[in-house]
């Protein structure tokens, strides 16, 4: 079983590259975020022929947006994170698929919008341990995957590449993040790479030639999933392709 999660950074900007992806490792479930398309828009056409069925989340106004490609019968559970009736982003799909339940996320970025941009980061942080710690508490087998804007621990940015006060390292985001492991998620890409788990985020321009990345994608395993990881890794190929997004996928596979 093959997961990964892609920021594609437009989605009809980057078919070849997720052609190409798809062809590379052949997810089971690959989860995409920053669509940047209405749902109508969603290049469902020029993916026709790789073999996997869709389901995109897009938002007007071509901001934001989540998607989900499949090569096995899933079936969708939610489109939005519950907890805040009001919030219209698309940031959320959860799908039902081999046996376990599996999201992916867009989690706001958190460094627009002042305080209040700040604040509804962490309240979509909470939002999403709520959903996690219900399905924990079921035992249920639960991954979550996607673009967190977080970088967990210093280790996850290379040397002043942010400051403290940016919102994807500021002390509050990371106990939020820290509150999904001590629920009992495993980081899949740390713990097969503690010491050298590698950046999944390159500003545009040099960063990606001298490696002055961050960490914010992540995939998260509950108990049961994290026994059967096998490998994790950063398809660092996509981003070094000509025209890329400025992320590049995670993947990981579970026997």
């Amino acid at each position: 079983m093959r997961l990964a999660t892609f920021n594609v950074n437009s989605v009809r900007r980057r078919v070849p590259h997720l052609q190409r992806f798809l062809a590379r490792h052949q997810p089971d479930l690959l989860f995409l975020q920053e669509i940047k398309c209405r749902t109508e828009e969603f290049p469902a056409l020029e993916l026709a022929g790789t073999g996997y069925e869709l389901r995109a989340i897009g938002q007007t106004g071509g901001r934001n947006g989540v998607a989900v490609l499949a090569r096995i019968p899933f079936e969708v559970t939610a489109e939005s994170l519950p907890g805040e009736p009001e919030d219209a982003q698309a940031r959320f799909v959860a799908v039902r698929a081999a046996g376990m339940e599996v999201a992916g996320i867009y989690l706001p970025n958190g460094n627009s919008g002042g305080e209040d941009g700040y604040a509804y980061k962490l309240r979509w942080m909470e939002r999403l341990a709520a959903w996690a710690q219900e399905r924990l508490d079921d035992f249920a087998p639960v991954a979550v995957l996607g673009d967190f804007n977080v970088c967990p621990t210093p280790a996850d940015l290379a040397p002043g590449a942010l400051p403290p006060t940016d919102a994807l390292v500021r002390p509050e985001t990371r106990a939020r993040f820290r509150r999904l492991l001590h629920a009992g998620m495993t980081d899949a890409l740390r713990a097969l790479h503690p010491a050298d788990a590698p950046f999944t985020y390159w500003d545009y321009g040099p960063a990606f030639e001298s490696n002055r990345g961050l960490r914010i994608d992540h995939i998260l395993l509950s108990p049961d999933l994290a026994e059967r990881l096998e490998v994790c890794g950063v398809d660092t190929v996509a981003r070094s392709e000509e025209q890329p997004s400025d992320h590049a996928p995670v993947w990981c596979a579970l026997r």
